[in-house]
């Protein structure tokens, strides 16, 4: 029943969604950029921040703030300046699904550069999907696992959560999509990254680093360097993260997650004077293992006990339950349906 009544709320918050979309695809075409443009939009720029608290869902709520209150609100704030993904001429189809779902379009005329993927989006939705449900077995043996072993679960889970998530928006993006438009990847095996910024600019979530780009690193690079560039978007990634962590747990921020992504940014400004001063370089593979261990190390000190302090991890685990039991419920309907 609660599970139905969550759906209901979907169905409302994505009409809503495609209404305000609308209004902002019209009225952006009509107002000149600049402070007219952002007055048009303004309604619309106040109420995604809202929306998301319509879900019970930890997972719902944190999910669609994430689409809402930070990336479509990011774009339309860079939209009220002609810039951003929205600033393009699209059909009204890939505007509204790029607006409102974390993607990012290619450009028909630069796309015949880039190599374009030969299965569909859902295949690997479906894949991160099996491997998930093949870590929440895990976690019956939290009481037993050593702590580091059970944060090592979570960053597994939270890492195939996200792509998954990310993999569904891009199919449902792409069913919008006319033939010469594509999707950028979210992800590009981040497990692989040899190096800071391999792994925030070119592999993690490429979605937010697309949004921060334009929004924040470039205009403050443009006026003081790119050392406060990168300083700059990390402290806003940060702050934003806050604000996810506030949605998903309904606990006042504590400062850590932003503490996280500014020892993040200024090690990534340590690594490129290291780099530019041609110090030492590890082979790939030790460089890779000494990424992967920081960003990992890192995030049991900072970016997890705020969720673990809130108990919001048991409740993302009871939910996860309640979502396999209700997919099992239904595929034995549909099983008994069939027969």
């Amino acid at each position: 029943m609660e599970q139905h009544s969550e759906l209901v709320v979907l169905a409302k918050l994505t009409l809503w969604v495609a209404m305000s979309m609308t209004y902002v695809r019209f009225a952006a075409c009509r107002v000149k950029p600049g402070v007219p443009r952002l007055l048009s939009l303004l309604p619309v720029v106040c109420l995604l921040p809202f929306l998301p608290f319509h879900f019970s869902s930890l997972h719902l709520r944190g999910i669609s703030a994430f689409f809402l209150a930070w990336l479509a609100l990011f774009k339309l704030l860079l939209l009220c300046v002609d810039a951003g993904p929205l600033s393009a001429p699209l059909p009204f189809l890939p505007f509204l699904a790029s607006a409102a779902l974390p993607v990012k379009l290619i450009d028909p005329l630069h796309h015949h550069k880039r190599k374009s993927p030969s299965i569909s989006p859902l295949l690997p939705a479906a894949a991160k999907a099996a491997l998930l449900s093949a870590v929440i077995p895990f976690y019956r043996l939290k009481d037993v696992m050593h702590p580091y072993l059970l944060l090592s679960v979570y960053c597994i889970h939270m890492y195939l959560a996200l792509e998954l998530v990310l993999a569904c928006a891009a199919g449902a993006a792409a069913l919008f999509l006319p033939r010469g438009l594509a999707i950028e990847p979210q992800f590009d095996a981040p497990y692989r990254a040899a190096s800071l910024q391999d792994f925030w600019g070119r592999r993690w979530n490429l979605m937010v680093s697309a949004i921060l780009r334009p929004s924040i690193y470039l205009p403050v690079r443009a006026r003081f360097g790119r050392a406060a560039g990168i300083l700059a978007t990390f402290l806003v990634s940060g702050l934003m993260h806050e604000v996810m962590f506030w949605y998903i747990t309904l606990a006042p921020p504590t400062g850590e997650a932003t503490a996280f992504f500014v020892l993040h940014g200024a090690c990534l400004v340590a690594e490129g004077a290291a780099r530019q001063a041609g110090w030492w370089r590890p082979p790939a593979a030790m460089a890779t293992l000494l990424t992967l261990g920081f960003v990992v190390a890192t995030g049991f000190w900072l970016f997890y006990p705020p969720i673990l302090r809130s108990r919001a991890d048991e409740v993302v685990l009871a939910e996860c339950a309640a979502a396999m039991a209700f997919l099992e419920d239904a595929g034995r309907a549909v099983i008994a349906w069939v027969r």
